[in-house]
């Protein structure tokens, strides 16, 4: 028998102009807002997983980089991923 997710109920305050646009994009799926909004939860929550495992595997480059041009480049991407720009 399959165990069902435990939910928990979450009050969350979105400007004006984000609660629209999460409306128009719910309806344009036909979703209710409160599935859309889960929805991006979800994808922001996936990005931000890979978003930080490809910073750990650049950084495992850059340990292992052993020409000095290579390093170089590693780190600037690095510092770019940090820092931005």
């Amino acid at each position: 028998m399959a165990i069902a997710k435990k939910v928990v109920r979450q009050s969350v305050t979105l400007p004006a102009d984000i609660a629209h646009q999460v409306q128009r994009m719910a309806k344009g799926r036909r979703l209710s807002s409160n599935r859309m909004l889960v929805e991006l939860v979800e994808s922001g929550l996936a990005a931000q997983e890979r978003k930080q495992q490809e910073f750990l595997d650049l950084a495992q480059r850059f340990r292992s980089a052993t020409d000095k041009k290579e390093v170089q480049r590693l780190g600037d991407e690095l510092g770019r991923m940090v820092f931005g720009g």
